[in-house]
């Protein structure tokens, strides 16, 4: 799939079939983030990557919508050194979210709903602080799902989003 159709079809996916991910797949996904652009190359972020049910269940309470990690094959959380550098955090999220996507697999952000007691659980310390954690897993029946043959002109005529001519403004800004 080519970077552009990635970034124009990638849609989240909530609902995953019980199937894990091979720990190469995982592993490129991560290696995705760690290549991401970052503000003076600081690199302010740590990955946790979650495979184990037992503790994805434990997981689940701690974000808006506990079914998305409960139903995952794995969740990474995304762990700022720095607090302030969430432009950063949501680049990394993107591309690993980009790197699932063009392997088949499906994800969706989860912003923690308590993030003290995420923190407890991981291990993470009190001065580090968790951006979102991510689940993956292979799309359910009914899920949208990656396709390389798609037409991304099709793809942009059915999202929801402004048109394009509303947003684009030349040289200078009219609203």
């Amino acid at each position: 799939m080519d970077a552009y159709l990635a970034v124009v079809s990638k849609r989240e996916v909530r609902r995953y079939l019980p199937r894990p991910i091979p720990e190469e797949a995982l592993e490129q996904i991560v290696q995705a983030g760690r290549a991401s652009g970052s503000s003076r190359n600081r690199q302010p972020w740590r990955f946790i990557a979650v495979t184990e049910r037992t503790i994805l269940r434990d997981l689940a309470p701690f974000v808006f919508r506990p079914a998305n990690l409960e139903g995952c094959a794995a969740a990474i959380a995304v762990v700022l050194t720095n607090p302030r550098a969430q432009f950063d955090a949501g680049r990394t999220a993107q591309n690993m979210m980009l790197a699932a996507w063009t392997l088949g697999i499906g994800s969706c952000p989860n912003t923690p709903s308590d993030e003290a007691a995420m923190r407890e659980r991981l291990e993470i310390p009190a001065e580090m602080s968790i951006s979102t954690v991510l689940s993956l897993g292979y799309p359910a029946p009914g899920e949208p799902r990656p396709r390389a043959d798609a037409d991304p002109a099709a793809k942009l005529t059915r999202i929801s989003r402004l048109p394009l001519a509303e947003l684009l403004h030349r040289e200078t800004f009219r609203a």
